[in-house]
């Protein structure tokens, strides 16, 4: 195994969790969820987002660093490595495609204060499939709060991360097009996307797959 901590990232509705699910299964990796249905704000934000972004992204923001820190911090020797379905810069990518500007800086100088002190991941893997594909899939899981997310909140989000992964080149990014396979659903689609992901060692900066 060439790493010990890997991310799974991507936009709403992915199949970024379904995949570290499978993936620790398949290499009895630890298994790190985001508690996202926790938050009270959640179906708040999506009924009246001016009013309840910036209580639902510093929330996250709070929530998420609590438990990266205590996860990663906590090893399990019986594990071959750490997977996660997201990383800690989704609050501050996700509060880029909510707050307006004065808000927005406060939520960063909050984030860049404690971003320094978690592990960066030796392989951030990011799922990537259009806007589109993505509102099917939500529409698909059929959760209640989230029937009014939008195509436009969808790409901003989708910026946000291709941006990111610009200013970062000291992080390993393996950038997937998942928009022609199904690997929830086809056991050979899954079985190549695991290949893409274990049998080649990437470079730092952006590496990018289409399967």
């Amino acid at each position: 195994m060439n790493y010990n901590y890997i991310v799974i990232e991507g936009n709403i509705g992915a199949g970024k969790t379904s995949l570290a699910k499978r993936i620790s299964k398949l290499f009895n990796a630890k298994l790190i969820l985001e508690r996202f249905a926790d938050n009270p704000f959640l179906p708040k934000f999506y009924n009246d987002p001016e009013r309840y972004s910036f209580p639902l992204e510093l929330s996250f923001l709070a929530e998420r660093y609590n438990q990266l820190k205590k996860e990663l911090s906590d090893r399990d020797l019986f594990k071959a490595f750490t997977i996660a379905d997201y990383y800690f810069v989704k609050s501050l990518i996700f509060a880029g495609a909510t707050l307006p500007n004065d808000e927005y800086s406060l939520h960063r100088q909050i984030y860049e204060i404690i971003y320094g002190t978690l592990p960066k991941p030796d392989l951030f893997v990011y799922l990537h499939l259009t806007p589109e594909k993505l509102l099917q899939n939500i529409r698909l899981r059929g959760r209640e709060y989230e029937k009014n997310i939008s195509m436009e909140y969808l790409q901003k989000i989708q910026a946000g991360y291709f941006d990111y992964f610009k200013q970062q080149p000291g992080i390993r990014f393996l950038v997937i097009d998942t928009n022609n396979i199904d690997f929830i659903n086809i056991s050979g689609h899954f079985k190549k996307l695991i290949e893409v992901i274990f049998e080649k060692k990437y470079p730092k900066g952006i590496n990018r797959v289409i399967l």
